[in-house]
């Protein structure tokens, strides 16, 4: 079976994976995935606050029964982290980051997405917080089919360094997920 195909029929049984880890983890998650990330800071090489080799933390705001980064986000941006979040600027090309704080409205963006508005400030990122379907223990991910983190990871670690780590529950790993040359793995998955 081609790799597309066997991509397309692995998501289906990953978004039905990630709904009931969602329904049954519930609102703690957030919050354990915080503390989950902090505990492994040290060894992923991450400071506890930023310096001039680590400055920038790209997260995403989440949908649907994304794991919710924001509670991290809030923590390391009250650490001095400047956080950022992705636009996706169109198909097949590098997402965009721009800058966030708390405070910030963001505004609709179509596909019932919300953004940060255009004023943000553009941010490369040294750590991507990356969303996924499902997992696999070599760090291979599966997302929902665009390609936009294969194009993000790969056009930052061309640029320079850059920290992927994968953001899930637990029950979202696989045995295996199926990957193709142009796949970017995971530095780390943190549930």
């Amino acid at each position: 079976m081609p790799v597309d195909d066997e991509k397309e029929r692995l998501r289906t049984v990953a978004r039905a994976r990630r709904r009931t880890a969602a329904e049954q983890v519930g609102s703690t998650a957030g919050q354990a995935l915080k503390d989950h990330f902090l505990a492994a800071r040290a060894a992923m090489g991450v400071p506890s606050t930023p310096d001039e080799d680590w400055r920038a933390v790209a997260g995403y705001w989440p949908m649907e029964t994304e794991m919710d980064p924001r509670p991290l986000l809030r923590h390391l941006h009250g650490r001095g982290f400047d956080c950022a979040l992705p636009v996706v600027v169109g198909r097949g090309r590098a997402l965009h980051f721009r800058r966030w704080h708390p405070q910030t409205v963001l505004e609709p963006a179509g596909f019932g997405l919300l953004e940060l508005p255009r004023s943000a400030p553009r941010v490369t990122p040294q750590v991507v917080l990356a969303p996924l379907l499902c997992f696999d223990d070599r760090g291979v991910r599966l997302g929902h089919g665009a390609g936009y983190y294969d194009y993000t990871l790969a056009a930052l670690r061309r640029a320079g360094s850059v920290l992927a780590v994968g953001i899930a529950f637990a029950d979202q790993q696989v045995d295996r997920v199926p990957d193709a040359d142009h796949d970017q793995r995971l530095d780390w998955i943190v549930t």
